[in-house]
């Protein structure tokens, strides 16, 4: 186990740097809106869409920002490369998994994910306020890891069956199939896709660790294999890719485009059922 998800309990809250990831995607200011009522003190806060996407690309919902931008990102949020750093949202949400994801992309290595949400966060003690925090700007460098990063190139060569990655689909079944598809062109799933609905990953709004989620996990595929993982818009497919780092599973990559990028082009392949 890699201990990727933390619980506050095991939080040493003296010596950290707080990531504030909360979101909606029913409402996109509602992330801002509840920062500036109410934080952990000292966090940042880091907007899906304006931080840990690039909305003006059109690979995609949530297109990957450019290293650049996320670079400007981490020293403005004053990081360095050996900080502990925990990450937060209203819990169960995908939200601290990507921005999670994207400093393991950039090397910080001592990233985690906080289990319980900002109120279970709040009622435990921890200092809370609605001051704008405003660190010191960093310098660091990012270690860039393209190994954990899945580009449209990549994910067609795995459907010609030029890698030896398996393709996990992440959204629910019916998205998965084919039935419906409210959100993209074109319904179905990258051809050679399984599937795994990441909403099996919680339980009664929270993640959950319990033997019944270790045994998915295992069954879905061995540490040692090769996978990636994709959902719509690349959101809800980082607690997947998550939950297998957590449970050991080193060759994991996420496709950031997800199928929203896949089927943008016209010649695109899918597979329904």
């Amino acid at each position: 186990m890699n201990n990727v998800f933390v619980s506050i309990k095991d939080v040493n809250a003296s010596d950290v740097k707080w990531i504030d990831a909360r979101f909606s995607l029913a409402d996109a200011n509602e992330g801002k809106r509840l920062y500036n009522e109410s934080h952990i003190t000292g966090a940042v806060h880091w907007d899906l869409n304006e931080d840990l996407s690039d909305l003006t690309k059109k690979d995609g919902r949530q297109p990957m920002p450019s290293k650049e931008s996320l670079g400007d990102l981490f020293r403005r949020s004053g990081l360095n490369l050996d900080d502990n750093i925990f990450v937060y949202d209203d819990g169960g949400s995908p939200f601290a998994t990507r921005a999670w994801w994207f400093l393991q992309y950039a090397g910080f290595e001592n990233a985690f994910i906080v289990i319980e949400g900002f109120e279970e966060m709040k009622a435990s003690g921890l200092p809370v306020d609605n001051e704008t925090a405003l660190p010191k700007k960093s310098s660091v460098n990012p270690r860039w890891n393209e190994l954990i990063y899945a580009t449209r190139d990549f994910v067609e060569k795995t459907v010609a069956g030029e890698t030896a990655n398996q393709l996990i689909d992440a959204r629910a079944p019916n998205r998965y199939r084919g039935d419906v598809e409210p959100l993209d062109r074109v319904a179905g799933h990258i051809p050679g896709a399984l599937n795994f609905d990441w909403e099996q990953l919680k339980q009664d709004g929270k993640f959950r660790f319990d033997e019944s989620i270790q045994e998915k996990i295992s069954n879905l595929a061995n540490s040692n294999q090769q996978v990636t993982v994709y959902c719509g818009s690349g959101v809800t497919a980082s607690p997947l890719f998550a939950m297998l780092s957590h449970y050991g599973h080193e060759n994991i990559r996420l496709y950031v485009g997800s199928y929203s990028d896949w089927v943008s082009k016209e010649d695109a392949k899918v597979e329904k059922g």
